[in-house]
C-alpha cells in the first residue's frame, strides 16, 4: 500500500493522480478536509481509503502495521504567513518526525515534502548540499519548519532514509482550494477573466530593491506534473536518498509568467503593478533558482516543462474548463 499524506491537498491529490496512471490503486488518503472544498481533488481519483490525519497519527504511535510500501508525506501547513509557531511546530516538524521514525524503522520508502522556503532571502544560494543545510536563515517560520525536520534528520543519521525535497514554486491542477497560497497563474487567470472593472488585467507586486524592476522579481517556476515525475522515479529507486532541490534550474521574471498567462488565454498583456503588503516585504525572496546537478547525477534525466508550455496546458486544459482537476 503507497500512503498520501496531505492526500487531498495540491501536490498530494496531483500525486495520487499519478499513482493512479502508474497503475496504483492501493493507497490511503491521508488528509484533514474539515469544511474546505479540496475533497473535489479526490473524486476522479482511486484509492483505497481515506484516514483524517489525526487518526493517522495514532495508528502509527500505536505502531499499527500498516504494510505500506511508501509514505508519500505531503501533508503540512504550506502557509507563508501562519503566525502560530506553536501549530507549525506540531503539523509541520513534530508529525514528520513520528512519520520519519515509524517508516525508517520498517524499512519504508519515505518521501517528504520540504521547500524552497527553508533558503531565506538566498544570500547562502540555493544548495542543496547537506553542509548547506545547517547555515539557512528561512524568512517565515513554514521554512524554518521544513528546514528544522531536514536539519532534524540529518543530526539523527535518518537522512539516508529519505528523500526530502525542496519544492520551488509549484503551479498547476489541483491547487484552487489553496486562497492565498494559489500560485499567481490561478489567480490570475480568475482576474483576467472576470466580469469586474479590473477585467483584462494582471497584477503583479512592485519591486522595492532598484536592482529589480517592477515585476522584475525572479522564481523558480516548475509545473506540478514535473514534481510527479520527479516523485515517481524517486519511488522506483529508493536507493536515492538525502536533500533534493525540485525546480526546473531556470529562474524566470514575474513578467515573462504574466506573459505567459496572458497568451495562454489569447489576451494582449495589461499588468498593474501594485504595492506589496507591509508583512511581507521583509520576507520577500526577490530571486530562487534550484541548481538541479545534485538531483541529475542521482540519475533522473526527464527534461522539465517550459514556463509557457507548462502554464499553456494549465490554463487551457484546466482553467479554462468547468471540470479543472487532475483525474482519470
Amino acid at each position: 500500500m503507497h500512503i498520501v499524506t496531505g492526500g487531498a491537498g495540491f501536490i498530494g491529490s496531483a500525486m495520487v493522480w499519478k499513482l493512479n496512471q502508474m497503475g496504483i490503486e492501493d493507497i490511503l488518503v491521508v488528509d484533514n478536509l474539515a469544511e474546505s472544498e479540496k475533497w473535489k481533488n479526490l473524486v476522479n481519483l482511486t484509492y483505497r481509503d481515506y484516514v483524517h490525519k489525526q487518526e493517522f497519527l495514532k495508528l502509527v504511535l500505536g505502531d499499527e502495521d500498516l504494510h505500506a510500501k511508501a509514505i508519500i508525506h505531503m501533508g503540512a501547513c504550506s502557509s507563508t504567513t501562519e503566525r502560530d509557531a506553536d501549530y507549525l511546530m506540531d503539523n509541520n516538524y513534530r508529525y514528520t518526525q513520528v512519520l520519519l521514525r515509524y517508516a525508517a524503522e520498517r524499512n519504508i520508502r519515505f518521501i517528504n515534502a520540504s521547500s524552497a522556503a527553508t533558503y531565506g532571502d538566498g544570500a547562502l544560494g540555493f544548495s542543496d548540499d547537506h553542509d548547506t543545510t545547517s547555515r539557512l536563515k528561512p524568512l517565515n517560520m513554514y521554512g524554518y519548519s521544513k528546514q528544522l525536520v531536514d536539519m532534524w534528520a540529518l543530526r539523527g543519521g535518518l537522512m539516508d532514509k529519505m528523500a526530502s525535497l525542496k519544492f520551488f514554486n509549484v503551479y498547476g491542477p489541483n491547487e484552487y482550494h489553496k486562497a492565498d497560497m494559489k500560485s499567481v497563474i490561478c489567480k490570475a487567470f480568475a482576474q483576467i477573466g472576470d466580469s469586474g472593472p479590473m477585467s483584462g488585467k494582471m497584477k503583479l507586486f512592485k519591486s522595492y530593491k532598484p536592482e529589480y524592476p517592477d515585476g522584475g522579481q525572479m522564481r523558480d517556476f516548475i509545473y506540478v506534473k514535473d514534481c510527479l515525475e520527479v516523485m515517481a522515479w524517486l519511488l522506483e529507486h529508493p536507493e536515492v536518498n538525502g536533500i533534493f532541490n525540485v525546480g526546473t534550474g531556470q529562474a524566470r521574471t514575474w513578467n515573462d509568467l504574466a506573459r505567459a498567462v496572458f497568451s495562454a488565454m489569447d489576451r494582449a498583456p495589461v499588468i498593474e503593478y501594485i504595492d506589496m503588503p507591509e508583512i511581507l516585504r521583509g520576507k520577500y525572496q526577490y530571486f530562487t533558482e534550484a541548481p538541479m546537478e545534485k538531483l541529475r547525477r542521482a540519475g533522473y534525466d526527464k527534461p522539465f516543462t517550459t514556463l509557457e508550455d507548462g502554464v499553456a496546458d494549465y490554463v487551457r486544459n484546466y482553467l479554462a474548463k468547468d471540470d479543472s482537476f487532475l483525474g482519470n
